[in-house]
């Protein structure tokens, strides 16, 4: 139960980021959609921050809002993208994408209620939350990603780097014109193909 300045905090930074998610979505302008994210993403820092998950909320900040979210502002504001032409075909994904909602808000159904009419099944996981004062947060998720799961999470690394290679490969283009270097022709190549001597006579240019 929150109680004092926790609540407080809790409500401030919970409106916030739902009010500026919906903004996010319903923004006419992409430049002003994507600072309603990274909005959006400082306040959800700080509910992170409230239930002593410190280490989630500096990622949070660091790799979405610091690397991420700035992308997509450079992207969007430089390539000038035609987003009324994208919209407009947009309908007929709706059943597609009313479909996936309803899925994802029975899942949360699901959750809750399961949190609510059985609140003693978070003490029957393998791995329960440690007590923050014994554990701090990114220690135990350092032992659970680096001991418990480690050939997981480098399995996953391995999945992400083929899956980065493979997105490059297929969207490589070689343009015609353009002058490469070819490492194998300049180790080949021998003073008679490389040297060109022109006797140049007393007073005349080449």
């Amino acid at each position: 139960m929150l109680i004092g300045l926790e609540a407080v905090f809790f409500y401030l930074f919970a409106f916030i980021a739902v009010a500026a998610a919906f903004m996010v979505i319903s923004a006419r302008n992409p430049v002003h959609s994507v600072l309603y994210l990274i909005l959006t993403f400082f306040n959800a820092a700080g509910l992170f921050l409230l239930t002593g998950a410190e280490f989630l909320a500096m990622i949070l900040l660091v790799v979405y809002v610091g690397a991420v979210a700035v992308l997509f502002l450079f992207v969007v504001m430089m390539l000038d993208v035609d987003f009324a032409e994208l919209k407009s075909g947009a309908l007929q994904y709706a059943p597609v994408g009313a479909m996936v909602g309803l899925i994802l808000a029975a899942e949360l159904v699901i959750v809750l209620g399961g949190y609510t009419f059985a609140p003693e099944l978070a003490s029957t996981v393998a791995k329960p939350t440690p007590d923050i004062v014994a554990r701090h947060n990114t220690a135990a998720l350092g032992d659970i990603l680096y001991t418990d799961y480690i050939y997981f999470f480098q399995v996953a690394g391995l999945i992400l780097l083929v899956a980065m290679i493979g997105a490059i490969v297929l969207t490589l283009r070689h343009r015609e014109g353009v002058k490469r270097q070819d490492v194998t022709a300049q180790v080949a190549r021998t003073p008679a193909t490389a040297i060109e001597i022109k006797k140049v006579e007393t007073g005349k240019g080449i």
